[in-house]
């Protein structure tokens, strides 16, 4: 098996990128501070900082006074370096978020997504709308726009099924995708998505080794190892919602039986609320995320109908009976979670899904894991998309030179 050997460059890519991150956290820092914060030397930092000051990604913020000495400058993301926009197209919207250079959130805009109208040409327009709308609140010229990335859920489904993922076709007709939006384009998947965010934003900042969970329509896991995503070698690393979680259990809509997705995703946690009160009004809402959203409201009440509760703890017992699974496998330092699922269930679900995993884990291995909703803000794969796309950006400025993604 060939070994991949890092270069000169590459070590010089790694450290500009620590550089990006520590400003990224910091908001404003000097070189000094960036040195401490990163553990590199200060003539690297040096070196790193006017690499990224000749590209325009890195600007003097000014000059900040000490108790002795000269005034140091401090250093800060040049947010005016242009625009980034991240696209999360799920199975029921397509959400198009304007980021500056520095990651800050500008505007946004969201169209709705028929789950059951599944033409490429439908979610590319649909796409293409959302992006416009975006771009128009952030008062951005399309020549400002540095790169787009494009989160595609879907690919799980075997041949002889009938897919009902909406995105998937548009996994199959990229090219319609590339020529519509006119603009430099990266697509990724948002299990890949949200692990970037987390790794830039979040706890990644803070842990080596962590996984991410990404609760609605689906459910996967982005997986970061000694702080690099894991992709595997088709890029399906994460698909940890179509492991096996009951044999010949639930049938999932990727074909199989007894998936984890059939027992934590939407429309898995409202098969178990009919299992358990077949008549219960929510047990029929038509739609994904109002059931999740009234669901959270019933459980809010002073007192939850029992139905309501008994399917809190069976989700939370499926979920953490599944997290143990990845404990076992992966040992992370902390488990985050994220998607809708969780914004809403989030206060009643997470203290519930702790508990059981410290019980299912083998031995003690869960003892110490922290077990935290995500607290990368606004949509987590809009923000990691974008930020692959920035990623994108620099390689091809020439400034990063390893695990850079590759472009439409």
């Amino acid at each position: 098996m060939a070994v991949t050997r890092r270069t000169s460059r590459d070590i010089r890519s790694e450290s500009r990128l620590d550089v990006m991150h520590a400003l990224l956290s910091a908001g404003a820092a000097s070189r000094g501070e960036l040195a401490r914060a990163t553990g590199l030397s200060t003539a690297t930092v040096a070196t790193v900082v006017s690499d990224l000051l000749s590209g325009g990604i890195v600007t003097e913020a000014g000059l900040t006074n000490g108790r002795v000495g000269r005034p140091t400058t401090t250093l800060r993301l040049n947010g005016d370096r242009g625009r980034i926009v991240g696209i999360d197209v799920a199975e029921t919207y397509i959400r198009a978020v304007v980021f500056d250079a520095a990651l800050d959130e500008l505007a946004s805009a969201e169209v709705a997504v028929d789950e059951h109208h599944g033409e490429a040409d439908y979610v590319v327009a649909r796409l293409a709308r959302a992006l416009e709308d975006a771009l128009e609140r952030a008062g951005a010229a399309r020549d400002d726009v540095l790169g787009v990335g494009v989160s595609l859920p879907g690919g799980t489904q075997r041949p002889a099924e009938v897919s009902v993922v909406v995105p998937n076709a548009a996994w199959r007709h990229l090219d319609r995708l590339r020529e519509r939006i006119g603009l430099p384009v990266v697509v990724d998947n948002p299990l890949k998505a949200i692990a970037t965010a987390e790794l830039w934003s979040g706890e990644g900042r803070r842990h080596s080794s962590m996984i991410t969970l990404n609760l609605g329509t689906g459910v996967g896991a982005g997986i970061v190892l000694e702080g690099a995503i894991l992709r595997g070698a088709r890029n399906f690393a994460g698909e940890w919602g179509h492991s096996l979680l009951a044999l010949d259990g639930r049938r999932c809509r990727c074909g199989r039986a007894g998936c984890v997705e059939a027992y934590v995703g939407a429309a898995g946690i409202q098969r178990t609320l009919a299992g358990i009160a077949p008549e219960h009004p929510l047990a029929s809402e038509p739609m994904q995320r109002e059931f999740i959203g009234a669901l959270a409201s019933a459980l809010a009440r002073p007192s939850p109908d029992p139905a309501v509760t008994e399917t809190l703890e069976r989700t939370a017992r499926y979920l953490g009976a599944a997290i143990a699974d990845l404990v076992a496998i992966v040992d992370p330092e902390m488990i985050t979670l994220t998607g809708w699922t969780v914004w809403a269930l989030g206060d009643h679900l997470v203290p519930a899904v702790r508990r059981r995993v410290v019980e299912e884990a083998p031995g003690d291995a869960a003892a110490e894991l922290a077990i935290e909703v995500s607290t990368v803000r606004g949509n987590p794969v809009a923000t990691g998309i974008a930020t692959i796309a920035l990623e994108r950006f620099l390689g091809d400025m020439g400034l990063l030179t390893s695990r850079v993604p590759t472009a439409l």
